[in-house]
């Protein structure tokens, strides 16, 4: 069923979740049932989003005598907060969350993995447009940082536009690849669903975003407007999510966000240092307000302006497509 608002409760994210069923006693009376399902069951889930990062680090503890001595304590805990550019922690420490996200909804609502947004038709198109969408916000970001001559470029280093170093960035994408794709099936693919169907979809983005924001708390380096910008890239991907009816398109932007912020231009990503794999070492020169100082530009105000801008970019998108009489999402999901 079509509808020209994006806040739909025909969203196909949202009927994708309602293929589930709540398991529950055959003997649970009609007014338990409602309470299970409109007060309990959201209530879990918000928890379990909450504690699921803890239960995906329990999963390591059997690799944690390994971690200590190959890895120093400040690349373990930036691998755990999700800020770290060695790929192999990153999907060893990220890659839990996935079947962790699936057991819970297989327990508890019945419903297989691909009810998260993971159809497969245009899967392929999806992620490389989403590539392209971070690529182009994440530079946006830069762009106003040049504007304001908030920039400067580290010669002492050796990162640069060699072999080395591009390649290393490449390598490091697939961690990032599998973090990005985890935390947005934590919040936007589980949480936002859950609580959209509920209680609508303002409910969803807010309690997502919010959500998305506290994973963040523990970051080095936090500050007031880091977690404005951790809370309004929720909201972001949260309606890009619904724009396109599914996780796809979002997985990529999150995960180029990061590798465009630390290996693409050197930044900090989320207050941690991303190490070597860096093509152009670039660092603020600026103000804190408006770079992010040790935070990385998700702390200042310019990435705080290009978030604004994209979240109103995905409303007027979407209106316009449903103008012209299409279905809710990008690619006309039915």
């Amino acid at each position: 069923m079509s509808s020209k608002n994006l806040l739909s409760a025909n969203n196909h994210l949202f009927q994708l979740a309602r293929k589930g069923q709540l398991r529950l006693p055959k003997s649970t009376s009609d007014s338990a049932r409602r309470i299970v399902d409109r007060l309990l069951y959201p209530i879990a889930v918000a928890i379990y989003g909450i504690i699921t990062p803890i239960l995906a680090g329990i999963c390591l503890l059997p690799l944690l005598p390994i971690l200590l001595l190959t890895q120093d304590s400040e690349t373990l805990q930036a691998s755990l907060l999700g800020s770290s550019s060695n790929p192999l922690l990153l999907v060893i420490v990220f890659a839990p969350l996935f079947p962790l996200v699936w057991l819970w909804l297989w327990l508890f609502e019945q419903r297989p993995p691909w009810t998260t947004g993971l159809e497969w038709p245009r899967w392929l198109a999806k992620y490389l447009r989403g590539l392209l969408v971070g690529l182009l916000m994440f530079t946006a970001a830069i762009a106003i940082l040049a504007l304001f001559g908030a920039l400067k470029r580290d010669t002492g280093g050796t990162s640069g536009l060699s072999a080395l170093a591009i390649g290393s960035a490449i390598i490091v994408f697939g961690g990032w690849m599998v973090q990005g794709a985890a935390e947005e099936l934590l919040t936007r693919g589980l949480v936002l669903p859950v609580f959209g169907v509920r209680f609508g979809a303002i409910a969803g983005i807010l309690v997502s975003s919010i959500l998305f924001m506290i994973l963040h708390l523990l970051n080095a380096n936090i500050s007031p407007i880091a977690l404005l910008n951790l809370f309004l890239f929720g909201v972001f991907a949260a309606l890009f999510a619904l724009f396109e009816g599914g996780l796809w398109g979002i997985f990529a932007i999150h995960s180029i966000w990061n590798w465009a912020q630390g290996n693409l231009f050197g930044f900090e990503v989320s207050g941690s240092e991303v190490g070597p794999a860096v093509i152009f070492d670039l660092s603020e020169a600026g103000p804190d307000w408006l770079t992010g100082g040790p935070f990385g530009p998700e702390g200042g105000l310019a990435v705080t302006t290009v978030l604004i801008i994209s979240s109103l970019t995905v409303w007027l998108a979407y209106r316009r497509k449903n103008g012209q009489g299409t279905a809710p999402g990008l690619d006309n999901p039915a």
